[in-house]
């Protein structure tokens, strides 16, 4: 959250400025927590497309108008 000094990546940084779980988003991306946890926190991780798309489809449905380019380096 907030001021934790925990190292995010785009999308940790993007789930705190929405107030959005990481929790919220295994149960609507259907992705392990460890991944979750993960693509929050770590810079050097780059997840599959499969997971990628499944984050996305979920997080559509917070902000239509997110793209992959938002949250990862492609």
């Amino acid at each position: 959250m907030w001021g934790t000094g925990r190292k995010r990546t785009q999308l940790g940084e993007w789930l705190d400025r929405k107030g959005y779980k990481q929790e919220d988003l295994v149960k609507a991306s259907k992705v392990s927590r460890n991944t979750v946890s993960k693509v929050c926190s770590d810079t050097e991780y780059t997840p599959s497309t499969n997971v990628m798309k499944k984050i996305l489809v979920s997080l559509r449905e917070i902000d239509p108008s997110i793209k992959a380019d938002d949250l990862w380096r492609l």
